[in-house]
């Protein structure tokens, strides 16, 4: 089987327990969480359409009622489990896991290590070879602290933040009101990029160098035109800097939230084809690594 079949086949297996787990979704919210296109998507689910018990009859084949507004399975024939993990995909989410726990603001610390529990009780053996995080006390005081609290519930709750800011470059400290925007991964440093009302324009602000950050009840408001992709001060797309051809498995969507990566194609397996720009090579090399299998570099 070739690898492509290969993962639609563990995809297709996997739709059913998730939609059993999840009923209701709309086709573009399903289609998010499983990291295809809503086409994809509505292709998978004619085809399970199709798949079933021997006999192949009515009460035998997978039953499912979807259309674009809400998916529902209302016959599993059995495949109501998700597939196990392989210790090759257990390896993965742990280190990518343990990573993340310690990079401030880039996911809630207590669901990660929830789930770090539960993968490494699934995977057994596989994951007592995993290499532990080698993050300081101060990182993961960072990662776990209130700034990194309150950053994460403001861009949840969709509300400004008032920050408390060290600025290195002018050696000041300054009191900002900002609407964030995300979080993002540059250098192993985690920043929340926001539209700074005063700067009247949008900034990185660097976890450890805010000193202290409040959620505030007033919603976020930057400006619609706002351009999100290409406001990273530190690439900012340069034309100088070399350029890395990159692609992601179906599944990991999410990292373009992360990184200034530009979506230039689609496979259809569900996986995508990015660009992106970097200050060396070294960094990029760590960052490709760091994801194993779910980024290849083309």
């Amino acid at each position: 089987m070739s690898a492509r079949l290969s993962v639609r086949l563990a995809r297709l297996l996997n739709m059913v327990p998730f939609f059993l787990a999840n009923p209701g979704l709309s086709a573009a919210e399903a289609a998010q969480e499983l990291g295809v296109s809503t086409t994809t998507l509505m292709t998978d689910l004619n085809q399970l359409w199709m798949c079933g018990l021997p006999g192949y009859g009515p009460g035998d084949l997978i039953d499912l009622s979807f259309s674009e507004e809400s998916i529902e399975v209302t016959f599993s024939a059995g495949i109501d489990r998700p597939l196990r993990l392989t210790s090759t995909e257990a390896t993965a989410l742990l280190v990518a896991l343990r990573s993340l726990t310690s990079m401030a603001g880039m996911v809630d610390p207590s669901a990660a290590q929830s789930a770090i529990a539960k993968i490494e009780d699934a995977a057994g053996s596989a994951a007592a070879n995993v290499p532990r995080s080698s993050t300081s006390d101060s990182d993961a005081n960072t990662a776990m602290g209130p700034v990194a609290a309150a950053v994460r519930a403001a861009l949840r709750n969709q509300h400004a933040l008032e920050l408390t800011y060290y600025s290195a470059s002018r050696d000041a400290v300054s009191e900002r009101i900002v609407d964030p925007i995300r979080t993002v991964l540059i250098d192993d440093h985690t920043y929340v990029q926001a539209w700074c009302r005063r700067a009247e324009g949008v900034r990185l602000f660097r976890f450890d160098r805010i000193d202290r950050a409040v959620e505030l009840a007033e919603p976020s408001r930057p400006p619609h035109d706002v351009p999100q992709d290409d406001s990273f001060e530190i690439f900012n797309d340069d034309p100088t800097l070399p350029q890395a051809r990159l692609r992601i498995a179906p599944g990991y969507a999410w990292v373009m939230d992360y990184y200034p990566m530009t979506q230039v194609g689609a496979d259809d397996d569900g996986s995508i084809v990015v660009t992106m720009r970097f200050a060396t090579q070294a960094w990029m090399t760590r960052l490709t690594l760091g994801f194993g299998e779910s980024i290849e570099v083309l």
